[in-house]
């Protein structure tokens, strides 16, 4: 599934086919292995038709990257703040990775390709995962307020929340098999969430 499928003029739907040809070959291929005579092809368009509305190839892939982070953590924190409860964690992870499953080309260029450009790496940074942190840390400074989490820093626990969630999205390449069933997600959802809500000591250490 793409992110970029919304009804739009023309002009707007040459430069949706531009960053749907690139999320699939830049998930395929990678980024180095991508030219943008490929992308051209891929997209029906000129190779001069790409320069017309990205600047260059490394255009493409923050443009696309960028959006598809705020498509990620939006669709995160929407589930977090419609949680039941404070403790359904595991249920929020479980919708998320398997979402990640749907898109797995997306989280290929959002995950991977971001650690091999400081720039972009930068910028998600700056627009995204920053101001994300700012919601995630309300959600649980909240959670803190009623009891319901212990006093800690908050912002140190979002950190953790969505670093879990990063896990989480590289569980396709690393912790689990490509073809992991529902099951296999769940149980490493419940399990990261259950780490998250109640560390992994045994019992609490006398001092």
């Amino acid at each position: 599934m793409n992110i970029f499928t919304r009804s739009q003029p023309a002009e707007t739907d040459t430069r949706t086919r531009i960053l749907n040809a690139a999320q699939r070959l830049f998930a395929q291929k990678g980024y180095n292995g991508t030219t943008t005579r490929d992308l051209a092809q891929a997209a029906s368009v000129a190779e001069g038709t790409l320069f017309r509305h990205f600047a260059n190839k490394k255009a493409i892939l923050v443009e696309l990257a960028t959006q598809g982070w705020i498509e990620i953590l939006t669709d995160l924190l929407t589930e977090l703040s419609e949680m039941g409860s404070y403790q359904a964690v595991a249920q929020v992870m479980r919708r998320r990775m398997l979402n990640i499953h749907k898109n797995a080309d997306l989280m290929r260029v959002c995950f991977l390709e971001a650690q091999f450009h400081p720039e972009l790496r930068d910028r998600i940074q700056a627009e995204v995962i920053s101001k994300m942190t700012d919601v995630a840390e309300a959600f649980f400074e909240t959670a803190m307020e009623r009891g319901i989490y212990r006093p800690m820093n908050p912002r140190l626990v979002a950190h953790v929340f969505l670093g879990m969630f990063a896990v989480a999205g590289f569980s396709q390449q690393t912790l689990l098999e490509n073809d992991s069933s529902p099951k296999a997600m769940k149980e490493m959802a419940e399990g990261l969430a259950d780490i998250f809500l109640h560390g992994v000591l045994a019992q609490p250490q006398k001092e």
